[in-house]
C-alpha cells in the first residue's frame, strides 16, 4: 500500500528515516521537538530511547516530558508535570480494574486523558510561545515528534507549526486509529484487536469476536470525542489535523503474528532495550546465594503491589513461600508475613536481572517492554494481565510455547 500523499510523502518518509538513522553533520542536523503525552514510565522508555537515538546521530532534540533524564548534549528537557501528566505510576490495582475493566471504559478513560493532555501541554507557557513563534524553521523545529493514545489532538502541535509529524506507538499497533491515519483497516478475521483477549483469531467465535470489538471501538471512540468536542470544545477541535508521516511503533516480528502494515510504519520493538548497568551487590549476593534459582515478580509500575487485596497477596506468599526457588518480589514498603525466601523491594533492574542465568521464571503483568525483556533474556512468563494491550501481549508468548497466563 502507498502513505497517504503518494509519491510526495513516500520522498519525505525516506528523508525523514535517513535524517533520524545517518549520523549529522552539526550543519546539518535536525531540530526536533517532541512531546511526552502520556505520563507512564514504560511508555517513556520507548520514547526516551527513540529521542537518544537522535540525539547520538547529531540531531537536536527539545523534549516537553513528565520525566527528566537529565540535559545532554542537544537534549533540552522542558518538565511538564501538571494535570494528568503527574506521573501515571503506583495506581490502586483494584481502583485500576473497577475504572477500566471494560472495553467501553478503557476508550473512555483513553479518550478524555489524552484530550487532558493535549489541554495541558499546549496550554504550558513554553509551548505556547512556540505555537506563536510561526512555523517550520521560524518557530526554530524540522518535526514534531509525539505519541498518540486516541485522540488526534496530539497533531496540532505539527499542524500549528506546518512541520511532518512523526508518531512514537509505545504498545502494539492502534488498531482503533488504523484507518483514520493510515487509510488501512485490518482484517478482523486475522489480526487481532490491541484490546483482544487472544492473539490471533483462531475459531468463529473469536472471529466474530474480534469483528464486534473492531466495530465496537470505532463507535466508542467517535462517541467519546464528539461528547468532549460538545463538552469542552478546545482550539485543535477547529483545524485539519496533520496526518503521521512516519510511525514507529513498538511491535516487532518475535512477539507479533504476521499481518500487512503501510509503507510508513516502522517496527522497532525492543528500542529500549539499553546495554546491562550491573545489579546492586544486595540483590546480586541474594540472587547468586540460590542453588536453585530465582523467580521474579512484578507487575510494573502502573500497579502497585501492596494495593491487591489481601487474600491475593496471601495466596502468592503461601505459594511462593514452597518453591525451592528464591523471590524478587517487587512490593512497597514493608510486606506482612515476608516468606524467608522472598526479597522486597520497590523497584529492581529489570533488564538487568532477567539476564542473570539464575533467573528461571518471570511472573509478570504482560506490560510490552516487559515481553521483550522476557524473551530476550530467554526467560518463561507466568502472566497476569490487567488492561489494554496486556491480555493479547501474553497470548501471543502463550502462542509461542513460552507463557501461561491466568486471571
Amino acid at each position: 500500500m502507498s502513505p497517504n500523499n503518494g509519491s510526495a510523502t513516500a520522498v519525505l518518509v525516506a528523508l525523514l528515516c535517513v535524517a533520524a538513522l545517518v549520523p549529522a553533520p552539526a550543519t546539518g542536523a535536525m531540530n526536533v521537538l517532541a512531546v511526552q503525552t502520556v505520563a507512564g514510565k514504560s511508555h517513556w522508555n520507548v520514547m526516551s530511547a527513540v529521542l537518544r537515538a537522535l540525539t547520538d546521530r547529531g540531531h537536536n532534540v527539545t523534549v516537553f516530558t513528565p520525566f527528566l533524564d537529565g540535559d545532554r548534549d542537544r537534549y533540552t528537557e522542558v518538565h511538564v508535570r501538571d494535570g494528568v501528566l503527574m506521573g501515571a505510576v503506583g495506581m490502586d490495582a483494584m481502583e485500576l480494574i473497577r475504572d477500566i475493566g471494560t472495553t467501553s471504559a478503557v476508550m473512555t478513560v483513553m479518550a478524555n486523558f489524552t484530550r487532558a493532555s493535549c489541554e495541558t501541554i499546549f496550554q504550558h507557557p513554553r509551548m505556547a510561545d512556540t505555537l506563536r513563534n510561526g512555523s517550520g524553521s521560524s518557530a526554530g523545529f524540522d518535526v514534531v515528534v509525539i505519541e498518540p493514545m486516541l485522540s488526534e489532538c496530539v497533531s496540532y502541535v505539527a499542524t500549528e507549526l506546518r512541520v511532518p509529524l512523526i508518531y512514537v506507538v509505545p504498545s502494539p499497533i492502534l488498531t482503533y486509529l488504523e484507518r483514520s491515519l493510515f487509510g488501512h483497516v485490518p482484517n478482523p478475521a486475522v489480526v487481532a484487536h490491541v484490546l483482544s483477549s487472544h492473539g490471533v483469531p483462531k475459531t468463529f467465535t473469536e472471529r466474530l469476536t474480534n469483528t464486534l470489538l473492531t466495530v465496537h471501538c470505532s463507535l466508542r471512540k467517535w462517541y467519546a470525542e464528539r461528547r468532549q468536542r460538545l463538552s469542552n470544545p478546545q482550539p485543535f477541535d477547529r483545524v485539519d489535523l496533520v496526518k503521521p508521516s512516519l510511525t514507529f511503533t513498538n511491535t516487532h516480528f518475535i512477539t507479533e503474528p504476521a499481518r500487512p502494515l503501510t509503507q510508513d510504519i516502522v517496527q522497532i520493538g525492543g528500542i529500549h532495550l539499553a546495554q546491562p548497568k550491573g545489579i546492586p551487590k544486595d540483590i546480586l549476593e541474594f540472587i547468586e546465594g540460590s542453588p536453585h534459582g530465582v523467580i521474579y515478580f512484578t507487575f510494573g509500575s502502573v500497579v502497585l503491589m501492596s494495593s491487591l487485596p489481601e487474600h491475593v497477596q496471601n495466596a502468592f506468599k503461601e505459594v511462593l513461600a514452597q518453591v525451592p526457588q528464591r523471590v524478587l518480589w517487587k512490593y512497597e514498603g514493608e510486606m506482612k508475613d515476608k516468606p524467608d525466601n522472598v526479597m522486597t523491594n520497590n523497584w529492581f533492574p529489570q533488564r538487568d536481572v532477567l539476564l542473570h542465568p539464575k533467573v528461571k521464571l518471570f511472573i509478570s503483568h504482560g506490560g510490552i517492554s516487559g515481553v521483550y525483556e522476557a524473551v530476550d533474556a530467554g526467560v518463561p512468563v507466568l502472566g497476569f494481565p490487567f488492561y489494554f494491550d496486556q491480555p493479547r501481549n501474553l497470548e501471543n508468548l502463550v502462542d509461542a510455547g513460552m507463557a501461561i497466563s491466568m486471571d
